[in-house]
């Protein structure tokens, strides 16, 4: 039976690898987390960071929680096959979290928070990876741990 996909993209145990833009999803998804360690990274400009992105600290703390599934999804995915029915839901997981996402700015946004170029482009990115999520079939591929 022919690959799906070129050899190089599986590992050495036959499985289907992550897509790079899974990746920097994830990464998206979690920036709140990652703003949270450069801040702390930077401890004299952390608090000027955190109040350049998060005016409003309740929203910083409501950040963190879309990339629980996010940072979750980076610790099982060397183990996926270990979790297989836990992986295969996960995507709807991530998927849900971006809706999340979407319906927290897009709430934000109706109250009346200004729309700047940096929410455009989180929101434009947002509707992007929601988007992407969906569709991709390689994706799809790696969360159904088909190797062929």
């Amino acid at each position: 039976m022919p690959l799906a996909y070129p050899p190089s993209d599986y590992d050495v145990h036959g499985h289907l690898k992550a897509p790079v833009l899974f990746w920097l999803i994830l990464l998206f998804q979690a920036r709140t987390w990652f703003l949270l360690v450069l801040a702390g990274a930077s401890r004299q400009q952390g608090d000027a960071l955190l109040g350049l992105f998060y005016p409003d600290r309740d929203n910083f703390w409501l950040g963190l929680l879309p990339g629980v599934p996010a940072a979750l999804a980076f610790v099982i995915s060397g183990r996926r096959h270990l979790w297989p029915r836990l992986w295969k839901v996960w995507r709807w997981v991530l998927v849900v979290a971006q809706i999340a996402v979407l319906a927290w700015q897009l709430v934000l946004l109706g109250q009346g928070e200004e729309l700047t170029g940096l929410s455009l482009a989180l929101l434009t990115g947002d509707v992007y990876a929601l988007w992407w999520l969906l569709t991709s079939r390689r994706l799809k591929d790696y969360f159904a741990l088909r190797s062929e």
